[in-house]
């Protein structure tokens, strides 16, 4: 999973970056990518934020499907979990390259006991699993409006 942490973190990372140059302006999330619109540099500059939002959204979107699916299929191994939500989500944007790496990354994924245990708190997992689902969900899909409607999607 380490694969998909770091793409997160790193397009946190460059939100971040972006909101810590001028934090009165860009106060939420969705000004820095309107100002991006604005200056077109949304598509044009591949490590603009327009850009991260963008797969940061995706990258989530894939936990979520990730998360339901362990939820939903007690009985699936992770890989299976994995490979499925990936499909779902990811692979309609990736190339062949970025596929078969994603692929093989998924093949090194900890056992589902294991991952589950890492998750695992002092609560109940599954019950916080589907309350994250549910909650997390209609945020990413207001990011995906934004994206669509700005043409990023």
């Amino acid at each position: 999973m380490a694969l998909v942490k770091s793409d997160i973190g790193g397009n946190i990372l460059r939100l971040e970056s972006k909101y810590s140059s001028n934090p009165s302006e860009f106060n939420l999330l969705y000004s820095m990518v309107r100002e991006e619109i604005a200056a077109k540099r949304a598509n044009a500059v591949p490590s603009s934020c327009a850009n991260g939002l963008l797969w940061l959204t995706r990258a989530m979107d894939f936990l979520v499907e990730l998360y339901c699916n362990l939820v939903k299929h007690k009985d699936w191994t992770m890989l299976r979990a994995c490979t499925d939500s990936y499909n779902k989500t990811l692979k309609k944007w990736h190339g062949w390259l970025a596929s078969i790496s994603f692929n093989a990354a998924m093949k090194l994924a900890p056992d589902r006991k294991k991952f589950m245990e890492v998750l695992g708190g002092t609560g109940d997992l599954n019950a916080d699993i589907k309350k994250f689902c549910t909650s997390f969900s209609p945020l990413l899909e207001e990011n995906h409006k934004l994206l669509t409607s700005v043409g990023l999607e």
